[in-house]
């Protein structure tokens, strides 16, 4: 089950997020701040594992508790699948975001993870 905290950071996005619709009236009020863990995911390569903070119906921070790793080649392509999965999420506002190039299971889990995030703070993409 995915943990629950009140939090207030804030992250910059590239440019101006839009709102995450709650999905019913027992969703998070617009001036709610919560930060929840998504489920680990396990791949070939190693865990994914993201946090979220959404704050008045935003999605305004995202970063990962586990990364693919240890081998190098691992760790290589978390530290820039990582960022651009980040960047695009913040934007999208949701777990609907591209795959990498060459990131394509870290890609995916990430897309797993943050969706699970966002479903455990109430929200909808």
């Amino acid at each position: 089950a995915p943990t629950t905290t009140a939090h207030a950071a804030t992250a910059p996005a590239t440019t101006a997020p839009r709102p995450v619709a709650p999905p019913s009236a027992e969703a998070l009020p617009n001036t709610a701040s919560v930060t929840v863990d998504g489920p680990s995911i396990s791949m070939r390569w190693g865990t994914v594992q993201v946090r979220v903070t959404v704050s008045g119906g935003m999605l305004t921070n995202l970063s990962y508790l586990q990364m693919p790793g240890p081998h190098r080649r691992s760790q290589h392509i978390s530290s820039w699948s990582g960022p651009e999965l980040r960047s695009e999420a913040l934007v999208a506002q949701s777990a609907d975001v591209d795959t990498v190039s060459g990131a394509t299971a870290t890609s995916g889990a990430y897309r797993q993870s943050l969706q699970g995030a966002l479903d455990g703070a109430r929200v909808v993409r």
